[in-house]
């Protein structure tokens, strides 16, 4: 069923303010676990409207309204930045800076979108506080931290998030990405990969550069280690299982002429099948741990930084939205895909509960501009070039996904 005109024409009369809103967080990025100003504004404004709200898991907002009987559905939208300098050109570009956790000072971009996701949720928000006579029921926003680095949802759910807001029989949310303005894509069942992330220390034994017959060179070592790696998916995976894996950093010495004592590199995994993921986790730590065996190296140090899960599409919660969102966009605006390699931690919030819940894609960029090439999520000059095409329709995604479940 599309949604009631009201809500709609609404939202179409408040569309200037929309993108004026999601110009404003797209200038203040904050970096993941440190969004204390933005967590000040999201709950400045949801207050507002009439919600109850609190702070959650440090720099997340939960916020509420109840509106008569009804069930309790959940919304979820994550708002941390990115250690990226922004090369988008525009005018409303983010000049802001962050500091890491190591201490290193850092350019801060909104390089993933989540500006647009916290726009989108807020509007979703005033709507449905304006219009109360349209559902019934109660609804819980989720503004999420910390997803970029998995910490998040965890430690809104550690922070008792369940014990504190009404738990929701299902959970919904939505990211933009370099798709058409306009259109949305959801999955059936698998929707996201699981990932993983390790830093991998190799230790060697320092010696001058002249003189490597009296080093363990971890670079060297390293570059077995890395070379090696690679066949954990070309010859140790099925060609029917999916996997992915990445090394993208490796960092050793100081100067040219000194074989160091140490290097660092980091590995990103992504896959979609519990066995492929520990048959694989298992792999890697079998070749580190050898390599160096054969170097005769010290043992090395293996470190979780942090995973994400699988994100899990209830089949029938996704089909019965994705019928609703037909209605609302149209045929043409809705596109049934495969899952994707990318990663989320928001499936936690609903197997925290066993909640069912969906995640879907929506594009924020005009069709001409895909057909030239557009920068995807992560990148310096990642910008939906739609604007506000991009916001109305995540607005009218969210608000079918919820209205539908909140009918009066």
């Amino acid at each position: 069923m599309a949604l009631h005109p009201t809500l709609v024409e609404d939202l179409d009369a408040s569309l200037d303010q929309l993108v004026e809103l999601y110009q404003e967080f797209h200038r203040t990025p904050e970096l993941s676990m440190q969004e204390h100003n933005t967590a000040a504004r999201i709950k400045e404004i949801v207050e507002g409207y009439g919600y109850t709200a609190f702070l959650s898991g440090g720099t997340g907002v939960v916020a509420t309204l109840e509106n008569g009987d009804g069930p309790v559905i959940a919304y979820r939208a994550d708002t941390d930045g990115l250690p990226i300098q922004e090369d988008t050109g525009a005018p409303y570009a983010s000049t802001a800076e962050g500091t890491l956790p190591d201490g290193t000072r850092t350019a801060v971009m909104h390089g993933c979108g989540h500006d647009t996701h916290i726009s989108v949720g807020l509007e979703t928000a005033r709507l449905l506080a304006a219009h109360r006579d349209l559902w019934a029921g109660t609804v819980v926003f989720l503004f999420q931290p910390g997803e970029e680095t998995s910490a998040g949802a965890a430690a809104m759910l550690e922070d008792g998030l369940w014990d504190k807001a009404p738990r929701p029989s299902a959970v919904f949310g939505q990211h933009v990405w370099p798709g058409v303005a306009g259109t949305v894509n959801v999955s059936v069942g698998t929707a996201m990969a699981m990932a993983d992330s390790l830093e991998i220390t190799v230790h060697g034994k320092q010696a001058h550069g002249s003189q490597p017959e009296n080093s363990i060179d971890p670079v060297v070592l390293g570059a077995f280690m890395v070379t090696r790696l690679q066949t954990v998916v070309s010859r140790e995976t099925s060609a029917r299982d999916a996997l992915v894996l990445t090394i993208a950093t490796f960092h050793a010495g100081l100067k040219e002429n000194i074989i160091p004592d140490k290097a660092v590199f980091t590995i990103n995994m992504r896959s979609f099948d519990e066995g492929v993921r520990a048959n694989a986790l298992a792999a890697i730590e079998r070749i580190v741990r050898a390599e160096a065996a054969a170097a005769g190296a010290p043992e090395p140090e293996i470190r979780k930084m942090y995973d994400f899960p699988r994100v899990y599409n209830e089949p029938d919660l996704t089909r019965g939205l994705i019928a609703a969102l037909r209605d609302e966009l149209g045929e043409e605006g809705v596109i049934e895909s495969p899952a994707v390699t990318g990663s989320e931690d928001f499936g936690r919030f609903g197997d925290a509960i066993g909640a069912p819940y969906t995640y879907w894609f929506f594009g924020g960029h005009k069709a001409e501009s895909i057909e030239a090439g557009v920068a995807g999520n992560h990148s310096p000059m990642f910008l939906p070039d739609d604007a506000p095409t991009a916001l109305r329709t995540g607005v009218r995604a969210a608000l079918t996904a919820l209205v539908g479940h909140l009918q009066n």
